[in-house]
């Protein structure tokens, strides 16, 4: 395989203590980063109730690498007065470049009404938006499709892709609806052939690759592209052109 930059769209700064992710500092992601062949990751805070802190702590490893960490926003409206205040202040001020929201957490589906309105300020400004997806009722991937059709100017990344069989099945469906729906391929519960499957169902340009460091092992998730049995341009492509056109990382990896 040619050599190619690696971004890593998928990983987690902070700690989520109760399951036993302790998180590490920017100089232990970059060992594991270097480890493993990652350029540049792309981290996010999802373990804190107010949104600002964890924005805050991500904010602080790119600081930290400036050229080994890209931002990635998270808010909820859970807290609907300081949603539109801290998207305004993520991709202004600390200049991140794409959100992560997580309906999990929230208790209701992704295409809830209540997330509306972060939705709608992020179609305006033509936002990537990344989302936990599983074969569950509150991030079903088929959800995505809906959503993708309404939001034509967002970016909809399914973290995960589904995860299971079953939501890799809908996944790939969903990708297939709507060209502005993409499969990222971080997950510790598939099966044998998941990256091919995601390959061939929503096609080399629009699968990404991803880790959920430190919650999994960036090795492990680097060797699951580069063994599939897909092509060396696929691989490329998935392991960093794709984030890299996606994100509009100008002048890296040309």
């Amino acid at each position: 395989m040619t050599e190619t930059p690696v971004i890593d769209f998928h990983a987690h700064s902070g700690k989520w203590s109760s399951q036993g992710v302790l998180g590490g500092t920017p100089d232990h992601f970059v060992q594991v980063m270097d480890a493993a062949g990652v350029d540049k990751l792309a981290v996010n805070c999802i373990f804190y109730g107010d949104a600002r802190r964890g924005n805050d702590v991500t904010a602080g490893y790119v600081r930290a690498y400036p050229d080994r960490f890209i931002g990635v926003g998270f808010v909820t409206p859970r807290y609907p007065t300081e949603a539109i205040p801290e998207l305004e202040r993520c991709f202004g001020e600390l200049g991140f470049r794409f959100l992560k929201v997580y309906p999990v957490y929230y208790e209701k589906p992704l295409d809830d009404p209540d997330f509306d309105f972060i939705y709608e300020w992020c179609d305006e400004r033509g936002i990537v938006i990344m989302s936990h997806s599983q074969y569950e009722h509150k991030t079903r991937p088929y959800r995505f499709a809906r959503l993708a059709e309404r939001y034509r100017n967002i970016t909809w990344v399914l973290a995960h892709s589904g995860n299971t069989m079953e939501g890799q099945i809908e996944a790939v469906e969903a990708a297939q609806s709507a060209p502005n729906v993409y499969l990222e391929t971080c997950t510790s519960q598939s099966e044998h052939g998941t990256i091919e499957f995601l390959v061939e169902g929503a096609g080399e340009d629009r699968v990404l690759y991803g880790s959920d460091m430190p919650i999994l092992d960036a090795r492990y998730q680097v060797g699951r592209i580069a063994t599939a049995d897909i092509s060396d341009e696929a691989k490329c492509k998935i392991l960093g052109l794709n984030a890299i056109k996606l994100l509009g990382l100008d002048g890296y990896g040309s």
